[in-house]
């Protein structure tokens, strides 16, 4: 069942589910295992664990995490998309640790104005590529409902990306496409900076780690995907790239199709400690 709530984004892009179901995978091995065992042990067993996990969309990241977690949970997702949430519902983790089956429940809002005490009781909040998309105040409204709270915060960009073989076009693309995730006043690759600093200063433990994707034969389909979609973007914030861009498309794709395509895209996983 989807709890409706009454703040739904209205300039939201609706994010595919066969996007995310293609990124899963790269999303699973890239995730960091080490934080997710540090809370693992941090996490109480006794009772039952709720777990919010913000602008999780069909619930990979319970899907991942859940069964690295202790004892018996609960995970409301929230997200403005009501068909993705209905996704995460259908598609519930696997048991826990030590076998304890694991609940869904789905809750549709804006994850920027979350309202006082909507979190109250959570055990743990999550999110997944998420801190990226938020301006400084959303991101400041964000941790501020989540105060207090233990939070795995996964696979923000960090705006490094590197492509095998090399082509000279490769940087001007990246740093167009880092001027795009930076549009409206959005933070983009200065995310994990930034909440790593506000974070910081309220006195919590914050660790930080490399959870980079790392895409090469076996994730053709994603690579391409990807590429589309990065190139897309660069030429929108630049339209001087344009020029060349279907020729460079052209030629990596094809480097793609044929397994020669290797890219690394760099994100950063945190874990926070109150």
């Amino acid at each position: 069942m989807i709890a409706e709530g009454v703040r739904v984004s209205s300039e939201a892009v609706r994010v595919s589910p066969e996007w995310l179901r293609l990124r899963e995978p790269a999303d699973s091995a890239a995730r960091s295992a080490e934080l997710a065992e540090r809370l693992a042990r941090h996490l109480t067993t006794d009772g039952q664990l709720l777990i919010h996990d913000l602008g999780g969309g069909s619930g990979a990241m319970g899907r991942w995490l859940a069964p690295r977690l202790p004892g018996r949970q609960h995970w409301v997702v929230h997200d403005r998309d009501a068909d993705l949430l209905e996704l995460a519902v259908a598609d519930a983790p696997d048991p826990a640790v030590g076998g304890t089956a694991v609940t869904v429940e789905a809750r549709r809002s804006d994850v920027t104005r979350l309202a006082p005490g909507e979190l109250a009781g959570a055990s743990l909040v999550t999110a997944s590529a998420l801190l990226d998309l938020l301006t400084a105040d959303e991101l400041a409204r964000v941790l501020a409902a989540c105060a207090g709270c233990p939070m795995l915060l996964a696979l923000t960009v960090t705006g490094r990306v590197t492509l095998t073989p090399e082509e000279p076009l490769d940087a001007a693309m990246g740093a167009a496409f880092n001027a795009h995730q930076r549009r409206d006043r959005r933070l983009g690759p200065d995310a994990v900076a930034a909440a790593a600093r506000e974070l910081r200063g309220t006195g919590a433990e914050v660790l930080v780690r490399p959870s980079p994707w790392r895409l090469g034969a076996p994730h053709a389909d994603l690579a391409a995907d990807w590429l589309a979609g990065w190139v897309e973007a660069a030429c929108e914030r630049e339209p001087t790239l344009a020029a060349e861009a279907g020729a460079y498309m052209g030629r990596r794709l094809v480097q793609a199709a044929a397994g020669e395509l290797y890219v690394t895209v760099d994100h950063a996983d945190l874990l926070v400690l109150p």
